[in-house]
């Protein structure tokens, strides 16, 4: 049964994408409207352990196929898993070493499709990611995070709103992996972190994130981290908060506190990057900005004014 299984699955694939000889034409169009009709995604994805290696890789290749295929500008495909729980089999699967990079291949193109990505933020179950980026089979690790990013920085406007009404319990998660104690995890989770701080998107949540002193405390930390990678990523953070015009009371106190320190500990940091000019640049400006603070009064307004942002 396995190799017939195998065999159709690679004629369904061959039908699809067309062979050398043939490309794919109408017939590759109407099997693909009928994959989605006789729920052939469901069975495929339940039973996705049960087939082989080769047969696996077919339907991956089926499966994205049909996701990418349009009848107009609409993706009949993407509707479909926006309206099913097929999502959550394919987000189950990386609780399955056999067929965990399997789903996360899926997944990704699942999340080239904004109806599908707002499905899975919005659902508490996207939290499971938390979990599957820690998992201690590597390869699984982090091609649940390869996921995971691209699910955050995609779809930028949605993934925006998603973090400015989450904010509380996605950073609560989040701050479990800059706290992680495996280095891959925690290298990851500051570069993202990193990158969304600093999408003209996310501006509301970066400036909600960069006035919490506890978040400042916890790069300062990490800045002095063993691992010199995850030190350049923290630096990232890190500067955010200095070079933010409008600082909140707690975090000027903080750098206030420790003005010397930090302006001894930025000059001896990384001298190794003389070439980095664009690093030794933001070094310099960051080592100005640090001697140059003064206390703030408590009564005048924090928020950064967007037009202050280059």
């Amino acid at each position: 049964i396995s190799e017939e299984v195998t065999k159709t699955l690679h004629i369904l694939k061959t039908q699809l994408y067309g062979s050398q000889e043939q490309e794919a034409s109408d017939l590759g169009a109407q099997i693909s409207a009928e994959i989605l009709s006789s729920d052939m995604f469901l069975i495929l994805m339940e039973n996705l352990a049960y087939i082989d290696f080769e047969g696996r890789k077919d339907v991956v290749a089926i499966v994205n196929n049909v996701l990418r295929r349009q009848i107009g500008v609409r993706s009949p495909g993407a509707e479909y898993m926006s309206r099913s729980e097929l999502i959550f089999v394919l987000i189950n699967g990386y609780e399955n070493q056999e067929i965990a990079l399997n789903c996360g291949m899926m997944l990704r193109e699942c999340a080239r499709h904004l109806i599908i990505v707002t499905k899975i933020i919005w659902d508490i179950r996207f939290y499971k990611f938390f979990e599957y980026v820690e998992v201690s089979t590597f390869d699984i690790a982090s091609d649940a995070f390869s996921t995971f990013k691209e699910l955050l920085t995609r779809h930028k406007s949605e993934v925006a709103v998603f973090l400015e009404k989450q904010y509380d319990p996605f950073f609560t998660h989040y701050q479990s992996l800059l706290n992680s104690e495996n280095y891959v995890t925690r290298r990851q989770a500051l570069k993202l972190l990193g990158e969304l701080l600093l999408d003209r998107f996310n501006f509301t949540v970066m400036n909600r994130y960069i006035s919490q002193p506890e978040n400042l405390k916890l790069m300062m930390n990490l800045l002095r981290e063993k691992s010199k990678n995850i030190q350049f990523e923290a630096f990232h953070v890190f500067k955010i908060f200095v070079a933010n015009p409008n600082k909140p009371k707690p975090i000027m106190d903080i750098l206030l506190r420790n003005r010397e320190k930090l302006v001894d500990f930025l000059t001896k940091f990384h001298t190794e990057r003389s070439e980095d000019e664009q690093f030794n640049d933001e070094k310099s400006y960051l080592i100005k900005q640090i001697k140059e603070l003064k206390p703030v009064e408590e009564n005048v307004s924090y928020q950064i004014k967007e037009e202050n942002m280059s």
